[in-house]
């Protein structure tokens, strides 16, 4: 299920908001064919996730490039714990510049599929396209996250600020390499960071 601007009229933004429901649903079963379809060593996740602390928003500091987050800066994935224990889930970006604005683009239901370590999800699209989300890298104090997908086609690099120190980038993509990833597939997602907004009012 899309979320959209309330009392919109302008055409031009239905059309794009259409066009990105139909991109997000394409990329949802695109991840369920692919992970069924994977013959690779399963992914190695996490001992132990603590939700509550998990919860929040991330910056998308780069992801694997995909058609349903073309063209977003400042994207952000964010959680929130349901009484219920599942998570609802939602992605916002800005598309193409920092000056165009924020917007809710997707939300989703996320199910802690393993128990134990918390770290194997099930994220559920428009009720009824479910894609694997794995947490397959965790800083000890939650600043940063890496999550990835059985076909290890699909791939994000979060954290709890805009940027993150190119060394600890570089060993979260080496470790990804280590579970399978090509890590030259990954490319960095534009963040504005507060000098680069003070030098464009």
């Amino acid at each position: 299920m899309m979320a959209r601007e309330k009392d919109s009229k302008d055409p031009n933004e239905a059309t794009f908001m259409r066009g990105w429901t139909g991109s997000l649903l394409l990329s949802a079963l695109a991840l369920t064919s692919a992970g069924c379809m994977s013959t690779k060593q399963p992914l190695q996740t996490v001992p132990h996730v603590d939700i509550p602390r998990y919860m929040g928003d991330w910056y998308v500091i780069a992801n694997i490039p995909y058609f349903a987050e073309k063209n977003c800066v400042d994207s952000i994935e964010s959680y929130a714990l349901r009484p219920d224990g599942d998570i609802d889930n939602w992605f916002s970006c800005r598309k193409k510049s920092f000056d165009a604005p924020m917007k809710r683009k997707a939300t989703a239901l996320a199910t802690i599929e393993d128990k134990g370590s918390n770290a194997t999800w099930r994220v559920r699209f428009f009720k009824v396209v479910s894609v694997k989300y794995l947490i397959v890298d965790l800083d000890p104090g939650y600043q940063w996250v890496a999550v990835g997908h059985p076909s290890r086609n699909y791939g994000w690099v979060m954290a709890r600020t805009k940027t993150l120190p190119d060394s600890t980038y570089q060993r979260i993509l080496d470790r990804l390499g280590t579970q399978g990833y090509d890590s030259t597939r990954f490319v960095k997602v534009p963040q504005q960071t507060a000098s680069a907004s003070s030098q464009n009012p």
